[in-house]
C-alpha cells in the first residue's frame, strides 16, 4: 500500500484539516452498476437522482455521486438522443464524485477502484479513445494571495517535467485539457518585478491562460474572488462551480492497472506543494526559466529538459 504523503500545509487558516475530493472516470460498467458498488463497498445506498445519474447516500465517506459523463448527459434532450448516448457508451465515461475527505482516507478510493476494476471496470489504457482522467479537488489553506500564488507558479514551472515523467497515454495527449500553461503565463509569474495581488493575479491569468483547457485549473479560486469577472471572461464558467480548491487534472484513470493508484497521484501533488513551499527553489527554477525565454535562438519543447537540471538533484517524482 502506498504511503499517504502530508500536505506541507496541512490545515486551513481556520484551522480546519484541509480535505481532498476525488473524480474518478471508468468505463465498462453502467453508473447504475458503479453505485451498487459504492454502496456495497462503503455502505449506504444506491439512489438514481435523474437520467444518467445516482448517488450513493450515506457511505462512510458521504455521499458519492455517479454519472455518466457530465457535459454529454446535460445535452441529451429526447429518445433519440438518450438512444445515441446509451450506444456510445463503450467511450462515454462513468465517473464517481466524493465529498471533500481527509486525504488519509485516499486508500479506500483505491480499494473501491480495485472493486470496480473486479466487477469488470477499465481505463484510459484500454483503448486509444478511452480519455478517462483523474480529478483532485484540493482545498486552498485560504484565499489570500499568499495561499494561491507560490503553488500555481510552482506548478507553471514543473509541469513540462512531470509530464515528461508520467507516461501520458496517447488518447490524452490528444485532448484539449491536457494543454500545458502558455509561455506567456510562466514569464508573467516569473517577472520579479511584480507586486502581486489577487486582483493582478486574476488579470494575467485570464490574459495568459483564461481557459478551463489546463491540467491545473485555477478558474473555480479565481471565480470564488470575482464571480461576476470569471463568467464575464470565460463563460463557461457561468454553470461551473466556484470554490476555494485546485482543481487538478490527471491525465489518466487507469482504475484497472494494478501499478496505478490515486494515492501515487495524490503523492504528487504533495510534491507541487513542497516545491512551492520551497522558495529558494522556485526562485532558482524562475531565474532559469528567464534565462530559457531569454535565449538569442531559444528551441521550443526543451523546458522539461532545462528545468530537469535542477529539480532531478532537488525532488524525487513519487
Amino acid at each position: 500500500m502506498t504511503e499517504i504523503a502530508a500536505l506541507p500545509v496541512p490545515t486551513r487558516h481556520d484551522g480546519s484539516p484541509r480535505r481532498v475530493g476525488i473524480e474518478v472516470e471508468c468505463g465498462g460498467l453502467t453508473e447504475a452498476r458503479v453505485a451498487e458498488i459504492v454502496a456495497h463497498r462503503l455502505g449506504g445506498r444506491a439512489q438514481k437522482t435523474g437520467p444518467y445519474a445516482y448517488t450513493a447516500e450515506g457511505t462512510e465517506i458521504g455521499d458519492v455521486e455517479v454519472l455518466l459523463d457530465t457535459a454529454l448527459r446535460e445535452r441529451v434532450d429526447g429518445a433519440v438522443a438518450r438512444a445515441g448516448l446509451d450506444l456510445g457508451r463503450a467511450v462515454i465515461p462513468v465517473e464517481f464524485v466524493t465529498e471533500p475527505i481527509a486525504p488519509e482516507r485516499i486508500p479506500e478510493i483505491d480499494a473501491l477502484c480495485g472493486a470496480l476494476a473486479a466487477a469488470g471496470a477499465f481505463g484510459t489504457q484500454d483503448g486509444i479513445a478511452l480519455g478517462f482522467g483523474l480529478h483532485l479537488n484540493v482545498a486552498l489553506p485560504g484565499m489570500q494571495i499568499d495561499d494561491i500564488l507560490p503553488t500555481l507558479t510552482a506548478f507553471a514551472l514543473i509541469e513540462d517535467w512531470l509530464r515528461a515523467r508520467m507516461d501520458l497515454d496517447p488518447s490524452r495527449r490528444l485532448l484539449p485539457f491536457v494543454d500545458p500553461y502558455p509561455a506567456p503565463l510562466l514569464d508573467r509569474l516569473c517577472d520579479p518585478t511584480t507586486e502581486w495581488s489577487l486582483d493582478r493575479l486574476t488579470g494575467v491569468y485570464l490574459d495568459t491562460a483564461g481557459s478551463r483547457n489546463h491540467a491545473l485549473d485555477a478558474l473555480p479560486i479565481l471565480k470564488e474572488a470575482y464571480p461576476d469577472r470569471i463568467v464575464a471572461a470565460v463563460a463557461q464558467m457561468g454553470h461551473k462551480s466556484a470554490r476555494p480548491a485546485w482543481h487538478y487534472r490527471l491525465p489518466d484513470a487507469r482504475i484497472d492497472d494494478p501499478h496505478w493508484s490515486i494515492a501515487r497521484e495524490w503523492n504528487r501533488w504533495c510534491l507541487v506543494e513542497r516545491v512551492a513551499a520551497d522558495r529558494e527553489l522556485t526562485a532558482r527554477l524562475a531565474a532559469r526559466w528567464r534565462d530559457y525565454r531569454g535565449r538569442a535562438l531559444p528551441i521550443p519543447g526543451q523546458w522539461a529538459s532545462v528545468s530537469a537540471e535542477i529539480l532531478d538533484e532537488a525532488v524525487t517524482l513519487p
